[in-house]
């Protein structure tokens, strides 16, 4: 743990339900309340302490709580480094350990917020989907609702590489471009990730891709289900996820409280990848969203609490009547 710039980092590891050891950090705000909890799930082959640091960084000096896990196969977890072998069980892990951030005693009556970027934002989707009154909204960056035609492989290779996922199911052969050289646009940014132990740079591992290709087809079928509040952003050049899917989401979903940012000439690692000019417009637009989902929240808690000292007011007056 330590503390700079009125921000404390710690990390710990837990355990999930199939008995692995899973790294989980948070940034929060040194000297005050949170004012809401943000949980952030990141990208296929990335993790959250250093490619995410940034993130947690920004959003705890802006007032925030911010929860951050590494799934399984990823980051400092443990797992087969880049494996997914099934994505619900993923997704379980994240809503498990979240969900007890949620239920301590200090954290009852904050608002829960996801934030996922790219495979993330499926993360997130689906943790909307199992519960869907318990999230109060997501920041969704460039998500994976549909991985982007030219990233997927030839029908007939498809075909191929599922029957090979039952014998094979760990080996790297899936063929694809250098996601780094499409994702990140900073130089510096491509170099740091070449160089982060923790990002997995191998090519998919057969059931990984099978999984992911499994879930972005579920989620592109099922945007309608979508009603939580959301803000979209996503990069106008974006290769990696379709900005056409994200527009159709944002079409498609019953969520009556959501905005839809296209930023034209930006690629896919809008947080982590832009120049920082760019990463600066896009923080200051999902701070922004944020604070005010948190003042419609009070609003609203306000005036609930006044229309109940008001009901008691009036019950008062009508028993006073009745005697």
């Amino acid at each position: 743990a330590y503390e700079i710039g009125g921000v404390r980092y710690e990390e710990e590891f837990v355990l999930n339900l199939r008995g692995m050891k899973l790294f989980a950090c948070r940034w929060v705000p040194a000297n005050k309340e949170p004012k809401a909890l943000i949980f952030l799930c990141h990208g296929y082959a990335m993790e959250c302490s250093i490619s995410m640091k940034g993130t947690g960084n920004r959003l705890a000096k802006a007032g925030f709580g911010v929860y951050g896990m590494d799934y399984e196969g990823h980051g400092k977890s443990s797992g087969l480094h880049g494996y997914i072998p099934c994505f619900d069980d993923l997704v379980g892990d994240c809503s498990d350990h979240y969900t007890s951030i949620c239920e301590r005693k200090e954290n009852k009556k904050k608002l829960r917020i996801l934030l996922g970027e790219s495979m993330g934002g499926a993360v997130a989707l689906l943790l909307h989907r199992r519960k869907p009154t318990f999230w109060d909204g997501a920041v969704l960056v460039a998500p994976m609702c549909k991985i982007a035609d030219d990233l997927r492989p030839h029908p007939l290779v498809v075909n191929v590489l599922k029957k090979l996922c039952s014998i094979i199911p760990t080996w790297k052969i899936i063929p694809t471009q250098d996601i780094i050289d499409i994702a990140f646009r900073d130089p510096e940014v491509r170099e740091e990730i070449r160089l982060n132990p923790y990002c997995y740079k191998g090519r998919p591992r057969l059931q990984t891709g099978n999984q992911l290709m499994t879930v972005s087809l579920d989620i592109e079928q099922t945007l309608q289900e979508v009603s939580l509040p959301f803000l979209i952003v996503h990069g106008g050049d974006d290769k990696v996820t379709d900005p056409a899917v994200s527009k159709l989401l944002f079409e498609s979903a019953r969520s009556a409280d959501k905005i839809f940012k296209l930023y034209p000439g930006m690629w896919h690692a809008l947080t982590y990848g832009e120049f920082p000019e760019n990463t600066d417009i896009v923080f200051s637009d999902i701070v922004s969203w944020l604070d005010d989902r948190v003042s419609m929240r009070m609003m609203s808690r306000l005036e609930s609490e006044q229309k109940l000292e008001n009901d008691g007011l009036l019950k008062g007056s009508s028993s006073i009547e009745s005697l």
